[in-house]
């Protein structure tokens, strides 16, 4: 069977498991504290544009919103989240976990839009009532969103804005940042995203890394404990240059006239990959569920098709649309190649 379930099922590209055999008789410090860790640190920071950003790593994305939220909050406060966001409803109440509630707004078409941002806000201080509640004290997103859709420049702008009105710092899920930054049509870099939010991750699991996620802290400072509160949520992992080394293999400078970094090729590729197999699907006559310029493509198929399909195609059945149609997520990544694409044109007929 051909897999196209997500964009994590695979091992590490080559220049990671490459770099990690490199340095595996180092001896290097615990922690997190070791060299590899910090010219990582570095090079996420020149990429970034941010000399002062503070950086962290961890192993995974749902541990890495829980600890960064937790650590952001005091115990009387919530986040406000769209109702599909990740946090809300792909991580199991790990955030509730930490006894902070998820304040949820509606959405559009998986945005947080600044306009309906800012009435709940107006709405919350003008309420007589309002320390009887649960104060909201982040401003929670993803990029890109939960159905492949992408903020412009001028939206996460807006959004920023309106948190900078109420001092609400604002926090961007980068599962994968990556696939949002290298999508077509997209006019948000990665400086411009860091000088629009307080804190944001960069996702290395879902981008070419065996596990990791890089948390920025931009122009806020990160909890003076902050390694104490990782700590304390099991997300210090001892030997930390496993994802130190990964992200300098990922935000190492690609060699020749060719510029940039690992990181960014790895994205595009998924994208390019991506845009093919939404090709395939517009020729062969399907409707999307939503149009998304990332590697998540959402299809919707008859469900007699959708069992034939799953005989030898793996992907995710995302809902339901409508009594007889099902909508499907097909997911690229960094490894995808175009010889299973090629299976899958064939398997449509």
């Amino acid at each position: 069977m051909i897999s196209f379930e997500c964009d994590y099922n695979n091992g590490a590209c080559q220049q990671v498991i490459d770099n990690l055999v490199r340095y595996n008789h180092a001896k290097p410090t615990p922690y997190g504290f070791d060299e590899f860790s910090e010219r990582a640190k570095a090079r996420i920071r020149e990429a970034c544009g941010l000399p002062d950003a503070q950086i962290f790593f961890l192993t995974g994305g749902t541990q890495t919103n829980a600890t960064t939220i937790d650590s952001m909050l005091y115990q009387y406060e919530g986040v406000i989240c769209v109702g599909c966001g990740h946090i809300n409803v792909h991580e199991a109440g790990a955030v509730e976990f930490t006894e902070h509630k998820i304040i949820t707004i509606a959405d559009t078409q998986g945005k947080m839009e600044a306009k309906t941002l800012d009435k709940y806000l107006d709405d919350y201080m003008h309420d007589g009532n309002k320390d009887h509640a649960v104060h909201p004290g982040l401003v929670y997103i993803t990029f890109p969103t939960e159905l492949g859709t992408l903020y412009s420049a001028k939206e996460l702008d807006n959004i920023y804005k309106v948190c900078q009105h109420y001092e609400i710092p604002l926090y961007i899920d980068g599962a994968r940042l990556g696939y949002g930054l290298m999508a077509q049509g997209n006019d948000i870099s990665l400086p411009y995203m860091a000088r629009h939010c307080d804190v944001f991750y960069i996702g290395g699991t879902k981008i070419g890394a065996l596990c990791g996620e890089a948390v920025v802290f931009t122009n806020r400072r990160a909890h003076k404990h902050f390694f104490s509160i990782q700590k304390q949520h099991g997300a210090v992992i001892a030997k930390g240059a496993l994802i130190g080394l990964q992200f300098d293999a990922l935000f190492s400078p690609l060699p020749g006239a060719e510029g940039g970094v690992l990181y960014f090729k790895l994205s595009e590729h998924a994208i390019n990959m991506a845009m093919r197999m939404k090709e395939i699907f517009i020729k062969k006559g399907f409707e999307f569920y939503v149009d998304s310029p990332t590697n998540q493509q959402f299809v919707i198929i008859d469900n007699e098709h959708v069992d034939k399909l799953s005989q030898k195609v793996l992907f995710t059945h995302f809902g339901q649309a409508d009594k007889h149609h099902t909508i499907c997520r097909f997911v690229t990544s960094w490894a995808t190649t175009n010889e299973e694409l090629d299976q899958l044109e064939q398997i449509l007929g």
